[in-house]
């Protein structure tokens, strides 16, 4: 029976009372991560689109937190709303520790037929909203003395997949730009790693991709034979985020079941 978030050993003390915001916070990995970050007893912030979702898991939430968990509302399109939000998140939660650049759009197109619009609005999800994010969240994590950014990449850049080239463009972009803000970031004592998810099953990805068969097809590729979740790549995160990774910087995770 695989484990639940509250089921998993959440053994960072040091996240405790921590400023902590998560982009695309408010379903699937994200809501996974908000919520494991809110039961290690971290001061949680999340920015996410979706209000319904966004509002059901914070009130899910707030029943036993030690922190009720803050849901901010914006378009991580318009930077201008991304760089706010990440200011709100740190002024109601008194400093920010640790950023984790999750939200993502992983929408398949064609490659005959993407046109520089659905180029551009692809990378300005997936990629330009990350580097502003942690722009605006850079001071609050270099006067925290000890910050941490965990960017959220993925291995679909690796697998030669043609469904989605603008993506997997940002994806391995996304690599570039952690080795970047680390070499930048490091003297001021702020830590910069990426995770590489595998195939994540969730409830968006059965709904719009994955088939029973293609489920089955990279499990059978994975060493681990059995689907990865969302609380796969929790327990990287917390440790990438926490104390526990403090001589780590510029590095990478691959959470993928051992398909690589």
């Amino acid at each position: 029976m695989e484990e639940s978030v509250t089921a998993l050993p959440l053994g960072f003390a040091d996240l405790s009372g921590r400023g902590v915001v998560i982009t695309g916070g408010g379903s699937g990995i994200g809501a996974a991560l908000t919520e494991g970050f809110v039961r290690a007893g971290a001061k949680v912030a999340f920015i996410d689109i979706n209000e319904e979702a966004s509002l059901s898991l914070v009130e899910r939430l707030s029943a036993d937190a030690i922190h009720r968990p803050l849901f901010l509302h914006a378009d991580l399109r318009d930077m201008d709303a991304a760089k706010a939000a990440i200011g709100e998140a740190a002024s109601h939660l008194g400093g920010l520790g640790v950023l984790v650049n999750n939200a993502a759009l992983d929408d398949r197109h064609e490659f005959l037929e993407v046109t520089e619009e659905i180029w551009d609005a692809n990378q300005t999800i997936n990629l330009k909203q990350m580097f502003f994010c942690a722009q605006a969240a850079a001071p609050y994590l270099i006067a925290d003395g000890h910050g941490a950014i965990v960017n959220f990449s993925s291995i679909s850049f690796m697998l030669n997949m043609g469904g989605m080239p603008s993506y997997t463009t940002a994806k391995a972009g996304i690599l570039g730009l952690t080795k970047s803000l680390a070499g930048r970031l490091g003297p001021d004592g702020v830590r910069v790693n990426a995770i590489l998810p595998g195939m994540i099953v969730t409830e968006r990805q059965k709904r719009l991709w994955l088939t029973d068969e293609g489920i089955a097809a990279m499990v059978d590729r994975q060493c681990l034979k059995r689907s990865l979740t969302a609380e796969d790549v929790l327990g990287p995160c917390l440790f990438l985020a926490s104390r526990a990774s403090a001589g780590m910087t510029a590095q990478w995770i691959t959470v993928d079941g051992g398909v690589l």
